[in-house]
């Protein structure tokens, strides 16, 4: 663990910003290679992983010293957990006996036109039964399920990046 701690905070970004990378190009994969389509929260699971994507490319650009690299780590740590939480209701909607899956409601798109950002995302979230369809697994998981283990390990990732900058920190303090 701890020769993990010892990498740079750019390694860690860029580590980061591969695996987010690798999450959208699979999710691009699913869509545009084999036709399934994304349900609002798997748009809003796209969302989360670009929120975690983007710090983490501008620390690889800007490779921070110090107390730097704790900053793009907590902002990538706050998409990740965005997706975390949106991955884990997926998963649970999936998870529903078919009497409680709530009803299909509009598409994403005409929400997007004709209600307020606020209106769709509670819309969103409080999930419809198009969500809770399963349309892929595997090794007996749901793509939902994948992309909370994708989630939880860009979490992870985010957490070594702010564990080793804090380490760097007390390190140059103690020189």
């Amino acid at each position: 663990m701890s020769n993990l701690l010892n990498r740079s905070a750019r390694q860690w970004c860029l580590a980061g910003s591969a695996f987010c990378i690798f999450m959208l190009a699979f999710a691009l994969v699913l869509q545009y290679g084999f036709g399934l389509e994304p349900c609002p929260l798997c748009t809003f699971q796209r969302v989360a992983v670009l929120a975690a994507l983007v710090p983490l490319i501008i620390g690889a650009l800007h490779n921070p010293r110090g107390w730097g690299g704790s900053v793009y780590g907590v902002l990538a740590l706050i998409g990740a957990g965005t997706g975390i939480f949106l991955a884990g209701r997926h998963v649970w909607l999936q998870s529903l006996p078919a009497d409680q899956v709530p009803s299909c409601g509009p598409g994403l798109d005409y929400m997007m036109e004709v209600l307020p950002l606020k209106s769709v995302i509670a819309t969103v979230l409080s999930a419809s039964g198009e969500c809770a369809d399963i349309e892929g697994s595997f090794l007996g998981v749901s793509l939902p399920g994948w992309t909370l283990v994708g989630f939880i390990v860009l979490a992870l990732m985010a957490l070594a990046l702010i564990l080793s900058a804090v380490k760097r920190q007390r390190l140059n303090a103690a020189a």
